[in-house]
Formats: C-alpha cells, structure tokens, sequence
C-alpha cells in the first residue's frame, strides 16, 4: 500500500473525524449511518488512492463518497420497506459541487454535541456518545475510560444511536430556554475530550496531542454561541491556563515534570493573559460554578510566573468551594496538597486519610502525593509502600520514573 496515501487517510481521520460525521448525521438524521457510510469511505480510499493519488481535497472526498454511499443506503432501505421518503431523500440530494477541489463545507459539530445531550439519552451516555460520535473514539477506549466493559458500552452507545434515529431527535442547536438545561453535559464532554489530549502518554497514539486543541476549539464556539454563560467560559479560561502550561511538562529528555518544579519561562504568557481575560469575563456574570472555580485554582498557580509564589490558602479556600459544588475525588486530593503547603504535612495527611478507602484504591494523584507526605514526615516504610502502589497505578512511563526516582531517594534516607 502506497505509504503516502494511508498516512492522508489517516491524517483526514485525526483531524476530521468529528466534521465530517456531523455534517452527515445532520442531513441524513441517523447517527449510525453516517459512521458505516464514513468507515466505507476511508476503506475506499485506501483501497484507491495507492493507484489514482491523494486527492488534492482528501476531506472533500471523504465526504462525497460517504454522502453517496448514505444515499444508496437509504434508497436500499425504502425498496425493502416499498415505502419512499422523498423528504429524507431530498435533504441528502446535496449538490455534487460540495465535494469537489476548492469547496468547503460547514463545520455542524455543535449540533451533534447538542444532540447527544438531548434529555431522550441517558444521562451516563451523553459524553460517551459525544466522544464516540465526534471524535472517532471505539467502545474499547470509552468503556476503558469509563470502567465499563467494551462490549457493554458499545451496545448501549448503538442503543443510543438508535434513540436519536427513531425518535427524531433534531440536529439543532436548543433555542436559548433550554440551552442551559443542555449545556453542562456538553461542557462536560468537552472537557473529558481536553483531558483525553492532556494525558499525552509517552510512546502513544499521537492522535491525542490534537484532541486538547479540538476541545479548546469547542469551547470558543460554543462561548462564541453562549457569551452570557459563565460556566462555559470558565471551562475555557480552564483549558486554556493548563494548555499555556504544556510546553514545560516535559523536560528535553522526556522526563515528567511536576508543577511545582515547572520553569515558569516556558509557559505562553499570550495564553495566560487570555485566561485572566475569559475568567473575568465569566467573575461579572456573579454566577459561580464548577469549571469558574477551577479556573481560578489555575490562575493561582499561574500567579507564580509574576509574584515567584502561591497563595496556599486562597488555594484551600478555593478547593472547598470547588468541593461543595463538585465534590469529585481529584477536589479531595488537590485541596490536601494545598493544606499540606499552607498548614502542615500532618494535616494535608490527615485530610487524605479521611477519604474513603474505597475511592482512592486505584487513584493514582492520591498514593503519589500519600508517598509525599509520608515521606515529609519521616515514615520511610509507609512512604515507600505508597510509592510502591502509585507507580503500579501510573501509565505514563516517564510519571513512572520520576516516582521512582522519589521511591530511591526515599530507601536512601
């Protein structure tokens, strides 16, 4: 197979999944049908291309054979039921125009978010089906990240397709009386697809590295739709100080490097001012939220780049805020990180040994930080013992080095 053709297949899969699947399932009104005619597309395209060459608009093609390919479908299916919907037909008659050299076509990614959001769907699938439906991701990724069985998830998210098919679910942006009740699980999903190109694990897929841009790219039009929504600029204002981040979370060798430990110099201070900017903006609607107070726990640290220090109990103080609204194990976590600096070890301690055992069995920040703190204290065989379980629970195999290197330092003392 002609190297260059797959890698443009390829790259039109990574970076344009979730348009062209929404532009399809938007007139054709059928999800599912409109990622088979998608998947046949790609097939044919490296089935083809080797020997014709990469079309100088790959998207476009994708898009004018999976359009065909709905079409012939849909036809199918009036034959075997002897019924003829020319209304559906009609809406998938687009011009041929649209796919050739030069043309573009509308970006509807909102509308399918908004319509996997839809009150019809159970609640627990609306980000797996966002996830799934805009961003290509399977039910083995999903399930996986949600704990859930491959095969369970994929079932319910075909069930769920099936329900936006059937019940003629519009693919419409909700009028503004019922934009709010719709919009944290939107916001939600967005940022479950930020945190999914955040975790950019060594020697992985690179596919992800782009999801946190698509993410960022969401919120803007989705900000850009809803300007008076607090929360919907909180999230921004939060994606966009961890992205500033970015560039220091490595060293030049790879290596993991803490927050704490980051050369403010390498953070994008254009993307920091940005931040402060959205978060103020959000400030003066006076309606605070989950994803406002998170924002503002970045800002915190951000501050480090100007003042070289942090404000450990404004941090505190914040984190319970955060923990009243959204009392997530992470909230829990950070916030005795925040105690351990403004009070004590002991009592950041304290605090982690109030959470439920249950909980923090496989959450890897809680045994890392644990190890710490333990350490801190001079309980060498319990710090160690921490340590032990926060490098079985981590995947990225430069976080697991650096906790290795802290579990050495810790036997040497």
């Amino acid at each position: 197979m002609d190297r260059n053709a797959k890698q443009a297949a390829e790259w039109a899969a990574r970076n344009s999944y979730g348009r062209l699947v929404a532009y399809l399932a938007v007139r054709s009104r059928d999800v599912a049908a409109a990622e088979d005619a998608l998947s046949e597309a790609f097939l044919a395209a490296l089935k083809t291309w080797p020997d014709q060459g990469v079309p100088a608009k790959p998207e476009a093609w994708l898009l004018t054979t999976a359009r065909r390919r709905l079409i012939d479908a849909a036809r199918r299916r009036q034959t075997q039921a002897n019924v003829v919907n020319s209304g559906e037909l009609a809406t998938m008659e687009l011009p041929e125009a649209l796919g050739e050299e030069g043309a573009t076509f509308s970006d509807e990614r909102l509308k399918l978010l908004f319509c996997c959001a839809h009150p019809a769907i159970k609640p627990q699938l609306h980000t797996p089906l966002m996830l799934q439906t805009v961003l290509g991701f399977n039910a083995v990724q999903i399930g996986s990240a949600f704990l859930v069985a491959p095969t369970t998830m994929g079932q319910r998210l075909v069930r769920a397709k099936a329900k936006i098919r059937d019940a003629g679910i519009p693919f419409t942006v909700p009028d503004s009386s019922d934009l709010p009740h719709r919009l944290d699980a939107v916001l939600q999903a967005i940022y479950a697809i930020y945190t999914s190109g955040w975790d950019e694990l060594e020697g992985s897929d690179p596919r992800p590295r782009g999801l946190a841009q698509e993410a960022i790219w969401l919120a803007r039009l989705c900000a850009e739709l809803m300007p008076q929504e607090p929360e919907v600029l909180g999230l921004l204002a939060l994606m966009l100080f961890c992205e500033s981040r970015r560039p220091a979370r490595r060293s030049t060798d790879g290596a993991y490097v803490p927050l704490s430990e980051q050369n403010v110099k390498l953070w994008s201070q254009p993307m920091m001012a940005e931040a402060e900017q959205v978060l103020h903006q959000a400030a003066s609607c006076q309606q605070l939220g989950r994803f406002q107070l998170e924002a503002a726990i970045q800002s915190l640290h951000a501050a480090r780049f100007k003042t070289k220090t942090i404000d450990w109990t404004a941090l505190v103080q914040l984190y319970a805020g955060l923990i009243q609204r959204s009392p997530t194990i992470g909230a829990f976590v950070g916030q005795a990180a925040a105690i351990a600096k403004a009070q004590s070890p002991a009592q950041g301690l304290q605090q982690l040994d109030a959470l439920p055992a249950a909980r923090v069995k496989n959450y890897q920040p809680y045994w890392a930080l644990r190890a710490h703190l333990l350490g801190q204290l001079g309980q060498m065989n319990d710090a160690k013992r921490a340590y032990s379980r926060a490098i079985g629970l981590a995947e990225d195999p430069a976080i697991c080095r650096f906790l290795q290197e802290k579990a050495t330092a810790v036997v040497r003392v």
